[in-house]
């Protein structure tokens, strides 16, 4: 395709918003394409796919430019996605009959280049993960595929497949994950379709965590920190809509999209509640399951989200670590006497999982770590996340 000055301009104006002014890439992307209603299909699909590759391989492009300005940057991405490059665009690196050799000389640079990846990360990444954290960041840097949970209190896996098909969206059944469809490359998913609610879009690893709390028919469950209500669905999907989830959370704004995702789903057992100071008073000693799905660095959502990498800093990440120490010895307080809980990140970082946990039972006596689940990017196509369900002893 012929590459437009419009969606070229617009493709820069992004990355500076994200790269330099530290915005979130799908909502600076989504916010281009609402002032931008006319432009098609295949525009959006350039610009989106410029502008992802950009952010997540940003210092690779940058060297294979020679030269580190956000123009350079999109020539070398649209050399890569086999486009010419009109003679009107300008910038300031090596001509694009010298970006071959450069490309190829990728291979014997740093990782920081050639995995595009802050120096922060890379070292800590290693000293977290040893020699498994080059195979890692290297998966983390593949783009993930599209999962969806079928809402099994709506329609079957199949009857699920069927819908999708007939409305143009080919998917397959994931082995080993009874509610999961895998949907065909590159393809996106309306929010009209979603809006049925027979369908949320889930990663696989993400769909690993419900189950681990190990819940059933008629339980009251708290889900702490809920965020749009992802784990909060799916646990009521495991009950059969029977029971009770309290889904919680301290931002009125994902609390707002998560009763909307409630009502498409037409479950009736989740009632939502802002977390405020009142509420651990109130709810002392109530839930049979505890999930506690903590805020963390994200990093195992790498490959969706490539802009976190150069979002997060050392100091946010140890003021993160902190905040999860906090609520592993408050929350707990929630369960009534013989109750469990999971604790959770989309981390592959042992300073937020294992070691999370580790340091929890040395803290609190009595409890004991039941079952883990650790997914990670590298065997799998599912992003990296933790997951330990403890219980107390005897």
């Amino acid at each position: 395709m012929a590459i437009h000055r419009v969606l070229a301009q617009g493709c820069t104006d992004i990355l500076r918003d994200v790269l330099q002014h530290g915005r979130v890439l799908d909502r600076a992307l989504d916010e281009r394409f609402r002032t931008n209603p006319k432009w098609g299909k295949r525009d959006r699909a350039f610009v989106a796919e410029t502008v992802f590759e950009c952010v997540r391989w940003y210092r690779a492009l940058a060297f294979v430019a020679d030269d580190e300005s956000l123009e350079s940057v999109c020539a070398a991405q649209w050399r890569r996605m086999g486009l010419e490059i009109p003679g009107w665009w300008s910038w300031g690196g090596c001509p694009v009959a010298d970006m071959p050799a450069r490309e190829a000389a990728l291979a014997g640079q740093a990782r920081t280049i050639r995995e595009s990846v802050p120096d922060w990360l890379d070292a800590r990444g290693e000293a977290e993960l040893g020699e498994r954290w080059a195979a890692v960041i290297a998966a983390l840097n593949r783009r993930a595929p599209v999962f969806l949970r079928v809402n099994t209190l709506r329609n079957s896996r199949e009857e699920a497949r069927t819908w999708l098909a007939a409305e143009g969206v080919e998917s397959e059944a994931v082995p080993g994950f009874p509610e999961a469809l895998r949907v065909a490359a590159r393809r996106q998913i309306s929010k009209k379709l979603l809006a049925e609610g027979r369908v949320e879009i889930q990663d696989i690893g993400s769909q690993r965590i419900a189950p681990l709390l190990d819940v059933e028919p008629g339980m009251r469950v708290i889900d702490a920190c809920a965020g749009a209500g992802g784990k909060s669905l799916h646990l009521a999907s495991l009950m059969g809509g029977r029971g009770r989830v309290l889904a919680m959370d301290i931002s009125a704004v994902k609390l707002d999209e998560l009763r909307r995702r409630v009502r498409s789903a037409g479950v009736r057992m989740i009632r939502e509640e802002r977390w405020d100071g009142g509420s651990f008073a109130r709810h002392r000693g109530w839930a049979d399951r505890l999930l506690i799905d903590a805020p963390c660095s994200g990093l195992g959502t790498l490959r969706r989200q490539p802009d976190l990498k150069w979002r997060l800093g050392e100091a946010f990440l140890e003021k993160t670590v902190r905040l999860q120490r906090k609520l592993l010895d408050g929350y707990p307080g929630l369960l009534r006497p013989g109750g469990k809980f999971v604790y959770a990140t989309c981390s592959v970082l042992p300073v937020e999982n294992e070691g999370q946990i580790a340091g929890f039972m040395e803290r609190n006596e009595g409890w004991r770590v039941e079952a883990e689940e650790v997914v990670s990017p590298v065997n799998s196509e599912a992003d990296g996340f933790f997951a330990a369900r403890l219980g107390m002893e005897g």
